[in-house]
């Protein structure tokens, strides 16, 4: 009997749980130093909620029906223009004059944090093999 398949497959079982266990030891220590407000982490929440990824991008990845929003609070400078820009909508995005304080609070917070973190270009980064995402020091 030809013993060659149950080989492979032995070998790909092997490199899955070494693979896998790799982003559990790596993937750890590769967050140190990132730090996320509490208040931020309840605006991705948000973000999610609504469903925003659907149209939006961020850092590139996301919707196309929408402008990346990584600098947005950079271009407009002002949390009211741009909670007067997310209550009323557009002709392409609806309203969400009814989302309460406290989630569009979470959300601008959640847009500032983004903005401070980089620009939104993902030319200047790089993917790691256990999936975390790092700026290229060497590109502009």
């Amino acid at each position: 009997m030809n013993r060659m398949p149950s080989i492979v497959f032995a070998i790909l079982c092997m490199a899955f749980l070494i693979y896998s266990g790799s982003i559990y030891i790596y993937g750890a220590s590769a967050s140190e130093g990132t730090e996320f407000k509490a208040e931020a982490g309840n605006g991705k929440l948000v973000w999610q909620k609504y469903n925003c990824q659907g149209c939006h991008q961020m850092y590139g990845l996301g919707g196309y029906l929408g402008p990346d929003l990584t600098n947005v609070s950079s271009k407009w400078q002002n949390d009211t223009i741009l909670e007067a820009v997310i209550r009323s909508g557009n002709e392409r995005m609806p309203s969400y004059h009814g989302m309460d304080r406290k989630n569009m609070k979470a959300l601008l917070v959640f847009l500032r944090e983004m903005d401070a973190s980089g620009t939104a270009d993902p030319r200047n980064f790089r993917r790691e093999m256990n999936g975390m995402i790092y700026r290229n020091e060497n590109r502009n």
